[in-house]
């Protein structure tokens, strides 16, 4: 089997930025993950292990300025292909994924459908732009018993106290993912616009430049070794993402391990 060699995942691009992102940075990350996770649905699966080291950069195949979706070990066929036909909605299902992003649904023992991607991606976006989320660090003596305090803490916060410091589209995405029914085909394309629009009124700009990114400004030393600011940038959104052209379908790499059971935090 000949595989193609890409980058650091997200979570290692985290740590070399000092554990945030810039809010630019974020919203580019947003536009992308929401792009992959569509025409993984469009395809009739969902993924069930939205966390950041399952998506990867180039490697510096390009402008360093394309992230992957890798490792589908946990993936499944929400629908069949043909008859178009969901799953039942079924209880009493184990806890599938990583903790720390998987949604309520999902700790609940709900059968995962296409929300639980997003609302997974929700809580992606919150960590990378906040440095991290309210349930870490947890200390429990098992690991089931931790499992249930961060689905209790996930429940009992609000999520405007989640997003506190965030955007105010930061909320409203989780709240939009909060609300889909079990069967129901999210509107991506408003939520990529909403976050496009935020790009915009930031006054940011993308000039399809690997500079664009955090990790990549500290590479070249434009960041001056501190964490990038989010301060926009002048000029408009200039496109963003619609300059990918046919790249899309590229946007997912097989990966050579099967991440069941693993990566549980």
């Amino acid at each position: 089997m000949v595989m193609d060699l890409l980058g650091p995942s997200l979570e290692d691009q985290f740590n070399k930025c000092g554990r945030r992102f810039s809010l630019k940075t974020v919203l580019m990350i947003a536009d992308q993950l929401l792009e992959r996770v569509e025409l993984m649905h469009s395809r009739h699966l969902i993924h069930r292990d939205i966390k950041p080291a399952n998506f990867v950069t180039d490697g510096g195949r390009g402008n360093g300025n394309f992230v992957y979706c890798i490792d589908f070990g946990l993936s499944k066929r929400y629908r069949h292909p043909r008859t178009l036909q969901h799953i039942p909605q079924r209880e009493g299902r184990s806890l599938t994924g990583t903790p720390r992003y998987a949604s309520i649904n999902n700790h609940l023992g709900v059968e995962q459908s296409r929300r639980d991607d997003l609302e997974s991606i929700g809580y992606v976006l919150v960590y990378f732009l906040k440095g991290g989320l309210p349930w870490q660090g947890l200390k429990a003596k098992s690991a089931t018993k931790k499992y249930k305090l961060i689905m209790e803490k996930k429940q009992s916060i609000t999520i405007p106290a989640l997003c506190q410091g965030c955007p105010s589209q930061f909320a409203e995405y989780l709240a939009y993912c909060r609300s889909l029914k079990f069967e129901a085909k999210p509107n991506i394309a408003y939520l990529r616009g909403m976050f496009r629009d935020l790009f915009r009124t930031q006054g940011y700009s993308n000039n399809n430049s690997s500079l664009d990114w955090d990790w990549n400004r500290i590479d070249s030393g434009s960041a001056g070794g501190e964490r990038v600011s989010s301060a926009p940038d002048n000029g408009g959104m200039n496109g963003y993402a619609d300059n990918m052209g046919g790249q899309v379908d590229a946007g997912y790499q097989r990966s050579s391990r099967n991440n069941v059971g693993s990566g549980r935090r």
